[in-house]
């Protein structure tokens, strides 16, 4: 007697279309910031791991969004602009760049590999992106395939860019705290996370407002502020220079 597999479901396809249009984005930028970690290049156990601890930190932060717009509901009226503005802040920026940095420093703070400036960007980055990806797939199959493209050109990039910021004051403060000065390093390392958690809180506040005025600020804020991460990424990847321990 002969047996036949039954033929894949249709449903099965599509979800690949869909993972991959959600991965994908997130897959090219992770492969962008690798190439420009030209002096010595990560292990990629840590980079897979970061990433793996940016989809944890998604999860977590889904939960932690979740308590604090409850709670955030409790006071004000969901159509209040000072709404918007909070939750923008005070719930999104704040909950997932924390959960990303909680992440981030926990995994690589004392890692040996993380001996040049520059790892700071890197390992920002793959956390961020990790995220990100994670991220994108709850809206690609919450939402379906019409979120793709701007979620690839917008949301994607943004995570990116938030992470370049706190990754380029997290590989000074590991710099600086290396060199014996701790309270330079504790500056770095809140100012990185405070410049992300504004660049988020002022990216969320404009997309979720829906004025035309809100819209206009939103597109020379993103434009601006890519620049300015692109900038910074080959920046400092010219300029990287060693964390030399005891010096």
């Amino acid at each position: 007697m002969f047996f036949t597999l039954p033929p894949l479901s249709p449903i099965l396809p599509v979800a690949l279309i869909y993972i991959l249009a959600a991965i994908l984005p997130a897959a090219f930028l992770l492969h962008y910031i690798y190439c420009h970690d030209v002096v010595e290049p990560d292990p990629p156990g840590l980079l897979f791991l970061l990433v793996l601890s940016g989809v944890v930190a998604a999860l977590i932060a889904s939960f932690l969004e979740g308590l604090g717009e409850w709670i955030l509901k409790r006071f004000l009226y969901q159509g209040d602009p000072l709404y918007t503005i909070l939750l923008a802040f005070l719930v999104v920026a704040v909950v997932e760049e924390g959960v990303k940095f909680f992440f981030l420093k926990r995994r690589t703070w004392n890692h040996p590999a993380f001996n040049y400036r520059f790892d700071g960007v890197v390992y920002s980055a793959f956390v961020s992106l990790g995220f990100a990806a994670f991220e994108n797939v709850y809206y690609i199959f919450g939402y379906g395939l019409s979120v793709a493209l701007p979620r690839a050109l917008l949301a994607i990039p943004g995570h990116l860019s938030f992470s370049v910021f706190m990754g380029m004051y997290y590989g000074r403060a590991r710099l600086r705290e290396n060199r014996g000065h701790h309270v330079s390093a504790l500056f770095s390392l809140w100012a990185g996370y405070l410049i992300a958690v504004i660049l988020h809180g002022f990216y969320d506040a404009c997309a979720m407002s829906g004025t035309a005025f809100a819209t206009g600020l939103f597109v020379v804020f993103v434009l601006l502020m890519f620049v300015a991460a692109w900038r910074t990424i080959r920046r400092e990847s010219e300029t990287d220079r060693p964390i030399v321990r005891g010096l």
